[in-house]
């Protein structure tokens, strides 16, 4: 088997699309400018992509895994009517009001060591990219790079925290910039 390979842990609603707040239905559903274009480039680097997301609405009965499946798939036509896609995706349906807690919500570690374990992810070489605090910070937990791209940039409680210890980029294009910037350049080719 190869050796582990790092991956860019994305979250979905308010990174890759809209976030309307329990986003249900796929008439609905509307890409966030440049965020197929950024999940491109990471695509054209090699990076696996892996979309972990909180849908507590499953949970909550406000809306069906069927419903949340149409807006997964409508989101994936969306990505590759841009020559963009994602390996794929892991979410907790759980209510985080109800008993008992779950360890996949968000920031949790189920979602990615399942991941991890499914596609021989290094958790400690990857990134983890959100809108929100929890969901970069699975990067501590693993050893792992997070990046906050809020969707305010008023400093709130999550830009406040994210400042110690993450990166904080304005859109998923500029978190894009910081990942590929720090990938290894590749070694000359042998015997060349």
């Amino acid at each position: 088997m190869s050796d582990p390979r790092p991956a860019l842990f994305l979250d979905r609603d308010g990174t890759i699309n809209v976030d309307t707040i329990h986003v249900s239905k796929p008439d609905n559903v509307r890409l966030i400018p440049g965020a197929a274009a950024a999940i491109a480039r990471i695509n054209a680097a090699g990076i696996p992509i892996i979309v972990v997301s909180n849908q507590s609405g499953i949970g909550r009965g406000l809306f069906s895994v069927e419903e949340y499946e149409s807006v997964r798939v409508r989101i994936d036509e969306l990505l590759a009517a841009a020559s963009a896609q994602v390996l794929t995706t892991y979410y907790c349906p759980h209510n985080p009001e109800a008993p008992p807690a779950c360890d996949c919500r968000k920031p949790g570690p189920a979602m990615y060591l399942e991941a991890a374990a499914a596609h021989n992810l290094d958790l400690a070489r990857s990134w983890y990219v959100g809108d929100r605090l929890r969901d970069i910070q699975p990067a501590r937990l693993f050893g792992g790079h997070g990046i906050l791209v809020p969707r305010d940039t008023t400093p709130g409680g999550d830009v406040v925290a994210a400042r110690d210890g993450f990166a904080i980029s304005t859109n998923l294009d500029s978190a894009v910039n910081r990942i590929l910037s720090s990938l290894p350049l590749s070694a000359p080719p042998k015997g060349g």
